[in-house]
């Protein structure tokens, strides 16, 4: 058995009618060097056929990788108001909230240093204020956007394997996932390492890194051009994007988001939705807006 595949204690999660589906949860160890840690819930890999009819070249997508802030949830509001507090007890006043929008998506102590040009203790101190309000208040300032749960009920209903791969610490991942009941929808949840933003080093973005965790733990490990042809990693940003080409899987792009069509298509996404109504058709038959 190798360290992806070592199971830990599973884990409660509040809310009626989910503890049955925690109770089956198993942790999954990361790989030493690994930046993301990882959590695999069904290990059910039946492969979902095309129906009869249905045009030959149409790809079903067999494992659909979503990404969190901006993609499933509007969570804007959470980590912008967190930010203005962290540069707040750095004694820069920062009114504009629109400004910080831009540190939706990539990792925090790089958002940090390219905006603020904050020194590598400043941005370990930064880092530090914005969890300090961020896990108690700024988690929860926070919405799903229309049709996503309706999406996922969809895609899971019709045999899809599902997971997260987010840039956000692991543990505030699954917070946010409990938060809104939407944990059971899926096998396979990747977050970054909490601990890798805390010296306030700004490394750059991670997201391959959690796409290949998320694949290994779909059972993808060594991507093929057949998988990548059936998997999908789904994002708001250009780091979405540059994640999934690193790994060979398809690019979907949402506008809705906190990137913009143009960042998408500039970052070469295969497809854009405008909606999660266009993400749900795209992904379940294969209509959705194309770039």
């Amino acid at each position: 058995m190798s360290a992806g595949e070592e199971m830990m204690a599973a884990h409660q999660k509040p809310g009626a009618g989910a503890g049955e589906a925690l109770n089956q949860m198993q942790e999954i160890q990361p790989r030493v060097g690994d930046s993301t840690r990882g959590r695999r819930f069904n290990q059910d890999r039946r492969r979902i056929e095309p129906e009869a009819g249905a045009k030959k070249d149409m790809t079903i997508f067999q494992n659909i990788l979503f990404d969190l802030d901006g993609t499933l949830t509007d969570s804007g509001p959470g980590i912008t108001r967190s930010v203005q507090y962290a540069l707040g007890k750095l004694g820069i006043d920062e009114p504009d909230l629109v400004r910080l929008r831009t540190f939706v998506g990539p990792p925090l102590s790089d958002s940090f240093v390219r905006q603020y040009h904050l020194t590598t203790a400043e941005t370990a101190k930064a880092v530090a204020y914005f969890r300090e309000r961020y896990t108690v208040t700024g988690v929860y300032e926070n919405a799903l956007y229309p049709g996503i749960t309706q999406m996922l009920k969809d895609l899971k209903a019709a045999g899809r394997h599902l997971a997260v791969a987010s840039s956000k610490p692991e543990p505030l991942v699954l917070t946010v996932l409990e938060h809104f009941q939407i944990m059971p929808y899926f096998d396979v949840v990747c977050g970054a390492d909490p601990a890798r933003e805390e010296d306030g080093v700004a490394r750059g973005s991670d997201k391959d890194i959690i796409v290949r965790r998320a694949l290994s733990l779909l059972g993808e490990e060594d991507c093929t051009a057949a998988c990548g042809e059936e998997t999908a990693m789904v994002g708001d940003r250009c780091y979405d994007i540059d994640g999934a080409h690193a790994n060979h899987v398809a690019a979907v792009g949402v506008s809705y988001g906190y990137g913009s069509r143009e960042e998408l298509v500039q970052a070469g996404a295969d497809f854009v939705a405008d909606s999660a109504e266009d993400l749900r058709r795209f992904l379940m038959d294969g209509h959705g807006v194309r770039r």
